[in-house]
C-alpha cells in the first residue's frame, strides 16, 4: 500500500469518526434539551413575583449581586441543624437540584439558584418550599 493511499484512507476515516461523533453529540443535545423539564427555565417577570411572594414572607431575600435567594435559618443544637440538612440533601439529591449552603453549629445558610441556567428557576422555587417545611418540622 502506498503512502498516499495510506494518507488518503487515515483522511476519510478521521472524517467518518467527525461525523459519527456530531451526530451522536446533537442526538444527546436534542434527547437532553426534550428531556429538560420547564422547570429548568428561568422564571417570567410574573412567576417571579407570584412564586417569589410566598417565600420572601417566609424570609427569603434576592441576592442583589446574581439572581439567587438566601435565608438563614437558626436551629437550637448542631443536631438539629444536621438534621435539617440531611433531609434537605436527601430531597435535592431526588430532585437532582443542590443547594450552595454553609454551617457552623447551629445556623444554616441557604442560597439557590440553578446553575445551568445562571439564574433563578422553578426548581429553586420548589426546593425552597421544601426546605420551608424542613425547617418548620424541625422547630
Amino acid at each position: 500500500m502506498s503512502w498516499l493511499m495510506f494518507t488518503t484512507r487515515a483522511k476519510v476515516a478521521a472524517v467518518l469518526q467527525s461525523v459519527l461523533w456530531k451526530r451522536t453529540s446533537v442526538s444527546v443535545l436534542h434527547k437532553n434539551t426534550a428531556t429538560m423539564s420547564s422547570d429548568s427555565q428561568w422564571l417570567t417577570a410574573d412567576e417571579r413575583g407570584q412564586l417569589l411572594l410566598e417565600l420572601k414572607a417566609a424570609g427569603w431575600v434576592e441576592l442583589e449581586d446574581r439572581d439567587a435567594i438566601y435565608k438563614e435559618f437558626l436551629f437550637k443544637s448542631f443536631n438539629q441543624a444536621f438534621g435539617f440538612m440531611t433531609r434537605v440533601a436527601l430531597q435535592a439529591e431526588k430532585m437532582n437540584h443542590h443547594p450552595e449552603w454553609f454551617n457552623v453549629y447551629h445556623k444554616v445558610q441557604i442560597t439557590l439558584s440553578t446553575h445551568s441556567c445562571a439564574g433563578l428557576t422553578k426548581k429553586d422555587v420548589k426546593l425552597a418550599q421544601f426546605i420551608e417545611k424542613a425547617a418548620a418540622s424541625m422547630l
